[in-house]
Formats: structure tokens, C-alpha cells, sequence
């Protein structure tokens, strides 16, 4: 996985639970849907660049 795409899906995963915890402080639910779409978004990423690094490897 480079670093750059490790470095996005964090962000993006810590942008998500801010924003999920905003949405409980306010009573927002889309808020909190949204948030935590960002985190299942960021841990999918996580996931791909995971395949892509063991394919890599298997391939050296």
C-alpha cells in the first residue's frame, strides 16, 4: 500500500468518527450516517490497498 493511499484512508477514517461524534453531541443522524459511511469507506480502502500489497508480494 503507498503511503499516500495509507495516509487518505486514515483521514478519512478519523474525519468520519469526528463526524459521527459531532452527530451524537448535536442529535444530528445524518451527521452520524455520514460519519460513519466515511469510516466504512476508509476501512474498504484499507482493505484494497491490503490485497494489492499481498498480491504484490506473492508476485516477488
Amino acid at each position: 500500500m503507498s503511503t499516500q493511499d495509507r495516509v487518505e484512508a486514515t483521514k478519512s477514517n478519523i474525519e468520519g468518527k469526528a463526524q459521527e461524534m459531532m452527530g451524537e453531541v448535536t442529535g444530528d443522524p445524518q451527521d452520524k450516517a455520514e460519519g460513519k459511511a466515511k469510516q466504512q469507506k476508509a476501512e474498504v480502502q484499507h482493505t484494497v490497498e491490503d490485497a494489492k500489497d499481498n498480491v504484490k508480494q506473492a508476485i516477488d
